[in-house]
């Protein structure tokens, strides 16, 4: 790693909302640390700023600890400025229902929070002393679904979501002492892979009339690791075209 070029570390990067902050931090000079289930793409790994990407399964504690160790590796002495907690997943039952409190196994409820709750956590603590280095930033991806009555948000994601929430604030506590700054995203519909075409009935119910893309989430993404926020932390932006207002 390049010590005159700051460095963020981006989970889930390999599609959707992870894919496009990468790129956008690549753009901006950033040299990026990735993991995914998948390795990256051969175009990625021609980046010379795409540092290192490491096949991860974030639900699993072993996956994780190698991580941790091998983008500490990476980093040597070097601080790191930003960790983007993005991987998350929203499954349904072997019935294809989204996990509800009445429905589906208990085990998968927990795969649900190993993922959306505990890895960020895991994630935070691992990379704790070169984020204190950096002085830099953690920003969860949280949701819309984690605040209020989704109608196509399972409950399971929808709780666990709202757990990640209240966790951003008490990490913001915890990690002033450090010199980190911890802050959340929430977005609304995004026109991912997790979107279906069941959710256009939701357009309506958003003033911007629109869904939003991948790149409207990743812009404020990098303004939350960015100097630009550099008094901003225990916060939660909405990007979700106005939708949480109604």
């Amino acid at each position: 790693m390049e010590q005159e070029r700051k460095t963020v570390i981006i989970t889930g990067a390999s599609r959707g909302i992870g894919h496009a902050t990468a790129r956008l931090f690549l753009e901006r000079g950033w040299q990026i640390i990735t993991c995914s289930r998948d390795e990256a793409p051969p175009e990625c790994g021609r980046d010379k700023n795409w540092t290192v990407h490491i096949a991860t399964d974030l639900s699993n504690a072993d996956s994780i600890a190698n991580f941790v160790a091998k983008a500490n590796e990476a980093l040597g002495n070097n601080p790191l400025h930003g960790l983007v907690n993005n991987a998350g997943m929203s499954p349904k039952s072997e019935f294809k229902e989204r996990l509800g409190c009445l429905n589906g196994d208990i085990d998968a409820w927990r795969g649900v929070f190993d993922l959306n709750l505990y890895a960020p956590l895991k994630l935070s603590r691992g990379f704790a002393a070169a984020l204190h280095r950096g002085e830099g930033a953690i920003v969860n991806i949280t949701s819309i679904a984690g605040h209020k009555i989704h109608p196509f948000a399972g409950s399971a994601y929808s709780i666990s979501k709202a757990a990640l929430s209240a966790m951003t604030r008490e990490m913001a506590q915890e990690f002033a002492a450090l010199d980190v700054r911890v802050n959340a995203v929430a977005p609304g519909e995004i026109e991912t892979s997790m979107v279906q075409p069941e959710y256009e009935v939701l357009i309506p119910r958003i003033p911007l009339d629109r869904m939003g893309t991948a790149a409207d989430v990743a812009g404020t993404i990098y303004y939350l690791c960015s100097d630009d926020a550099r008094y901003v932390t225990g916060t939660e932006i909405w990007v979700t075209g106005g939708q949480h207002l109604f």
